[in-house]
């Protein structure tokens, strides 16, 4: 399975969705960006996306109403390491009060990988960042066996981007 991205306006990506409804797609945008997410394991419709293969997935976009990409920057080096990580997560994440959907895409084209993650709206996902869960998930961070101080696995420092889904009839 693949996972393609391409940015653009809001009302202009939305056509591009709306005009292919046996497609996965869903048109995202926050204050700065819009962004068009195609799913398949066909060819995209994009003419020139950002191209993942997904490498985990959970869920699904149906009843996504927010999304939080965690974009980081991984070593050629790091990227085994990595996957396997995330290949081997706990998977709590999926029994969360509004989590819709994750996926783990690895970059076709770049060193950034994105955690993708789907959720009803954003107090499902501020409230996941406050559970055992989130807790669980990331409690290896900043000690010796967390992924975080793995020598050259990051190439730069990673950063998160968050979008709101808007309803079919907003």
């Amino acid at each position: 399975m693949k996972l393609y991205m391409t940015s653009g306006t809001y009302d202009y990506l939305k056509k591009i969705e709306d005009k292919h409804p046996n497609e996965t797609m869903v048109t995202m945008q926050n204050p700065d960006t819009a962004v068009l997410i195609h799913e398949t394991s066909a060819e995209t419709l994009f003419k020139e996306p950002r191209s993942y293969e997904v490498i985990d997935s959970s869920g699904s976009f149906d009843l996504a109403g927010f999304a939080v990409l965690n974009n980081i920057p991984v070593t050629d080096e790091g990227r085994p390491l990595f996957e396997h990580r995330f290949k081997n997560r706990a998977g709590l994440i999926e029994n969360e009060p509004g989590f819709a959907a994750i996926r783990v895409l690895r970059p076709l084209e770049s060193n950034t990988y994105i955690i993708l993650t789907l959720w009803k709206d954003e107090k499902s996902f501020r409230d996941w960042q406050s559970s055992k869960a989130y807790e669980k998930a990331h409690e290896n961070r900043g000690t010796e066996s967390g992924i975080d101080k793995q020598p050259q696995i990051f190439s730069s420092p990673s950063y998160v981007t968050k979008y709101y889904i808007p309803e079919e009839d907003e």
